[in-house]
């Protein structure tokens, strides 16, 4: 059973996402809260496998709450997914800079917000594609950085899959392309996530940007 926190300062939106997710045979939600700072506490005290809050709320934004999740051993195995109603470039950044495992917009259809929970709970990262492909754009358009000293612990083929996967491949897909089977990539992404001090698949992808290894092509 995949656990799930709401946390929205929009009684309406809770109400519609628990009545979708209740449905599911596979998911509960456990609890809601209408700020950040309410649903650290009630994280603290259900441990749900998913939290989708919302970006910005009163009190406490989502974006503090999920860098305070982040930071606290005792909630590793929460997995935060953001909610928003804009989808600007700069919030997309700094959640999963702070540490959230996907990003979606509120217009999204009831069978990608289902699909949106299930992946997030076996940990792997998502995000809209249309938020994917505008956070590919800002990198596009700025200069490379610097590569970063914390790539030279990463083999060749840890490189080629942290590469593929910061392309929005599957561990499936990713096994498809090196010609290994998808245990062994699993194995290469979890040391590349080690080794650059990554918390879970989606911050793996912002530190192969921000260190250079990939460099998206212009179009």
């Amino acid at each position: 059973m995949i656990r799930v926190l709401l946390v929205d300062d929009q009684p309406l939106i809770r109400s519609g996402f628990r009545a979708l997710l209740d449905l599911e045979d596979d998911i509960e939600v456990v609890a809601e809260a209408a700020d950040g700072e309410e649903g650290l506490v009630l994280l603290e005290e259900h441990l749900p496998d998913v939290a989708l809050i919302d970006i910005q709320m009163p009190v406490m934004d989502g974006i503090e709450a999920t860098r305070r999740i982040a930071a606290d051993p005792s909630l590793a195995g929460v997995h935060v997914v953001m909610l928003t109603n804009y989808g600007m470039d700069e919030y997309v950044f700094d959640a999963l800079r702070a540490g959230a495992a996907g990003f979606l917009v509120k217009d999204i259809m009831p069978e990608d917000l289902l699909h949106a929970v299930r992946v997030a709970a076996r940990g792997d990262a998502l995000l809209a594609p249309s938020l994917t492909r505008r956070l590919i754009h800002r990198y596009v358009t700025q200069p490379p950085p610097a590569t970063s000293t914390a790539l030279e612990e990463l083999t060749s083929r840890e490189r080629e899959a942290v590469a593929l996967a910061a392309q929005g491949l599957s561990n499936d897909q990713i096994a498809g392309r090196m010609v290994i089977s998808p245990m062994t990539a699993k194995t290469h992404i979890n040391r590349a996530m080690t080794k650059l001090h990554a918390r879970d698949r989606a911050q793996l992808v912002v530190r192969a940007y921000e260190s250079g290894l990939v460099t998206p092509r212009h179009r």
